[in-house]
């Protein structure tokens, strides 16, 4: 049975989040003030650890089955000259993908990351945005259905994408969600020059007026303005909140993944961390509106989970101090 059958199975799951565990987080803040240290010294380090405590609901958080997941789609948007890339791009990349070659294979093994890829209907693109829905409301239900299933038994999720033209996509469901000219969410994506980037402006105007009058739930600016692979992060967020897993947005397309359930129930980010802020522009702007502080800024712009795979590293940095000082009193010092 698919995770989400119906459109009213997916809004029910959006409205009704699982919060954190208070008495873990209250635990895990005690240890911290316990710790060979001054308070707040290790700064964000500190934060991260509290924040898993409180979603795998334990004191001293780990990370055993650390995931990353891939999500690859095609766009039916390219046609209009959005990328500098062809849609082939796709198919070629998951193959690079499966043969080990990519950017986040070796980064995942770096961060002792799992990593799974799912090509959703790469032999069929979603329609053009501009002259149709991108997807049916089928197929939008099967792509977060795909998302949901991927998550598996991970302990901590790291999502990522794969799909030419999709921050196009992306600055639509962006702009669809949190307002603005398109002009603001836009961007060089793969590389294009500031013509193609004005392009893509005009293109993601256009879908906007098209779809207008229906973006106004979370499904249906999905399945107007987005894509399978990005349907497949949301459903994949929205089954790991469910279950309580911590997930580790990667850059501008992977968090606009997550702008509609935004857009309809706020509360969705408070189980994610960014990894980094890229470099494409509106991703700086989409997490001040999700209320996100990335861990990492290193102009990272490929996509594809690799800056989240590197944040990873530093949040078992934040478990390992927090696991493994010793407290005042078992070092024999005294404490503040």
């Amino acid at each position: 049975m698919s995770a989400f059958p119906t459109i009213a199975a997916f809004e029910t799951a959006l409205a009704t989040l699982p919060q954190p565990d208070d008495q873990a987080r209250a635990a895990a803040t005690a240890r911290q003030g316990q710790l060979t240290k001054p308070p707040g010294s290790l700064g964000r380090l500190e934060d991260i650890a509290i924040f898993l405590a409180g979603w795998q609901g334990v004191e001293r958080p780990r990370i055993e089955r650390g995931r990353a997941v891939i999500f690859a789609g095609n766009h039916g948007v390219t046609a209009r000259g959005v990328s500098a890339f062809p849609a082939e791009v796709t198919v070629q990349m998951v193959a690079n993908f499966a043969a080990g070659g990519a950017a986040i294979n070796a980064l995942a093994a770096a961060a002792g990351l799992e990593l799974a890829v799912v090509p959703l209907d790469l032999d069929r693109p979603t329609a053009d945005f501009t002259a149709a829905p991108a997807m049916t409301e089928e197929e939008c239900l099967d792509a977060l259905s795909a998302g949901a299933e991927a998550v598996g038994d991970a302990d901590l999720l790291v999502l990522g994408e794969m799909g030419i033209g999709n921050s196009t996509a992306a600055a639509a469901l962006a702009a669809a969600s949190f307002g603005g000219a398109p002009a603001l969410w836009v961007g060089p994506g793969t590389g294009i020059d500031a013509e193609g980037v004005q392009r893509k402006a005009w293109v993601v105007a256009e879908g906007l007026a098209l779809h207008r009058e229906h973006l106004t739930s979370a499904f249906e600016i999905l399945r107007r303005l987005g894509g399978r692979e990005i349907a497949g992060m949301a459903g994949a967020v929205l089954a790991a909140r469910h279950k309580r897993i911590p997930v580790v947005l990667d850059g501008f397309i992977g968090t606009a993944a997550i702008a509609p359930l935004a857009h309809a129930n706020p509360a969705i980010s408070a189980h994610c961390l960014s990894g980094h802020c890229s470099a494409e522009p509106g991703h700086v702007l989409l997490l001040a509106r999700l209320g996100l502080e990335p861990i990492l800024s290193l102009a990272m712009r490929l996509g594809e989970a690799s800056g989240a795979a590197v944040a990873v590293q530093v949040i078992r940095a934040a478990i390992a101090a927090h696991d493994g000082m010793a407290t005042f009193a078992e070092a024999g010092i005294s404490g503040a």
